[in-house]
């Protein structure tokens, strides 16, 4: 069953996949235009939102809330159905290593908090969502995410610099893979509950597991070396970004990984792509590039381009 989607931030992560996703399998895509566009004009006729925005870590106070909001109405008003792109930071520190639907959103730092409280206000809002939970993004283009802005650049020198302990378990996703998911979980919305919060397992990894994968698809070695994180602690006081990325770094160094089963039991049959394809092809735009020299980081992305 296909229809009509409109992409919000469709020239960031998420939604540029998601775009893509949906037109090869036969559905009429709309990219909103935030410069252009009235969302709740744009909405009507719609089937699927898509909801691809993904303000500044800095902003997420500010601005989570207000998009929710302007999202939520826009489905009430033309009846579709929004698919949300969810992430592991609900959980907390605490939680246990398998993260599903059924572990405690108990989160107590801030931007576990406003994640925590976006996905209530979906839930409470009594219109048709599907959250599809993953945790780290692989891509097929340089985005500004952390494996391709922070990990893979040094792999021309033989590293893969890692942000934490490389011997924990870290929950990882191919988008592409992730978008052909929320695809197919559309094509099904009428059979589900109206809000519906399934994991996209993708691919459980240690730092040594992705660069021993690495090192197979360059055809050399690729040792591990660990991220100095004192230059973000030193510059956090001054600096609110670089506090954002200090407050979630516990991520890096809790073992950590996306349950299955509820995923399985709507998507059956899906075949994820392996995980040597799809680290080849995050590592190959970035080997690409040319340069070792950080680019801009994801979170100080403008919210119609980060998702």
């Amino acid at each position: 069953m296909t229809g009509n989607v409109l992409i919000l931030g469709g020239s960031g992560r998420f939604g540029r996949n998601a775009a893509e996703a949906f037109w090869n399998a036969g559905w009429r895509v709309v990219l909103f235009d935030r410069e252009q566009d009235d969302l709740a004009q744009a909405a009507q006729g719609m089937d699927i939102i898509v909801n691809g925005w993904n303000p500044a870590y800095t902003d997420w106070a500010t601005q989570i809330p207000r998009l929710t909001e302007q999202v939520i109405a826009a489905a009430r008003t033309s009846g579709a159905t929004v698919i949300l792109p969810g992430n592991v930071y609900v959980f907390g520190k605490e939680a246990p290593e398998g993260f599903g639907p059924e572990v405690a959103h108990a989160a107590r730092n801030p931007l576990g908090r406003v994640r925590i409280e976006m996905e209530q206000t979906y839930r409470d809002a009594g219109i048709p969502v599907i959250l599809l939970r993953a945790g780290d993004f692989l891509d097929t283009a340089a985005s500004g995410n952390w494996f391709d802005l922070q990990m893979a650049p040094s792999l021309k020198k033989g590293v893969l610099t890692y942000p934490g302990d490389p011997d924990v378990p870290h929950a990882w996703a191919f988008l592409p893979d992730m978008a052909r998911a929320a695809v197919a979980l559309a094509e099904r919305r009428e059979i589900l509950p109206r809000f519906t919060e399934v994991n996209f397992p993708g691919y459980t990894l240690t730092g040594q597991d992705m660069a021993r994968q690495i090192g197979e698809i360059l055809g050399r070695g690729v040792r591990v070396k660990r991220m100095a994180w004192w230059p973000l602690r030193l510059a956090a006081p001054v600096w609110p970004l670089g506090a954002k990325l200090v407050e979630m770094r516990y991520l890096w160094d809790k073992p950590h990984r996306l349950t299955h089963e509820s995923f399985d039991a709507l998507l059956p049959g899906f075949r994820e792509t392996p995980v040597d394809e799809a680290l080849a092809a995050a590592v190959a735009p970035v080997l690409k590039a040319g340069s070792d020299r950080p680019r801009r980081d994801h979170a100080a992305q403008d919210p119609a381009t980060a998702a």
